[in-house]
């Protein structure tokens, strides 16, 4: 599948890092550093636009290392880029550190991964078929 892409960035567009990748890492795209305070949250651009093909979207999800070492993670997780979206990417970033937080242009903030959507019609009825679980949920089969 073919993405077409606009760097407004001086960053490298985003590119899958092993051969194994699902995610491709998305940079801060900054004109100077960045600093979150702990459970401070900003909106970090990337310089990136995509015109993403329909019946598809991008999702921006957390990086795992960045999560644990520094306690960085994405809001709204996943966050979903629609196709017909053509504005900038960019990432709402919180710090669940206790610490202040240094983000700096280049930097690998998040990961975004290309998924299918499937459009469906809903149907209202006034009844659902039963399962064994019917309403059951959060907690409902236990901890062990």
């Amino acid at each position: 599948m073919k993405v077409r892409i606009i760097n407004n960035s001086n960053n490298p567009i985003p590119a899958y890092a092993t051969e194994g990748s699902s995610g491709m890492d998305l940079r801060a795209n900054l004109e100077t550093s960045l600093i979150l305070l702990p459970l401070e949250r900003k909106m970090v651009p990337t310089g990136i636009f995509l015109e993403i093909p329909q019946g598809f979207e991008a999702q921006v999800r957390p990086r795992s290392g960045l999560a644990l070492k520094k306690g960085l993670t994405c809001l709204n997780s996943p966050g979903t880029i629609d196709a017909d979206y053509r504005g900038e990417l960019k990432v709402i970033l919180i710090n669940l550190s206790s610490e202040q937080q240094l983000i700096e242009h280049g930097d690998r903030i998040a990961q975004m991964v290309f998924q299918k959507v499937e459009i469906v019609d809903l149907e209202l009825t006034e009844q659902l078929n039963e399962t064994s679980r019917n309403a059951g949920g959060f907690g409902h089969t236990g901890i062990k």
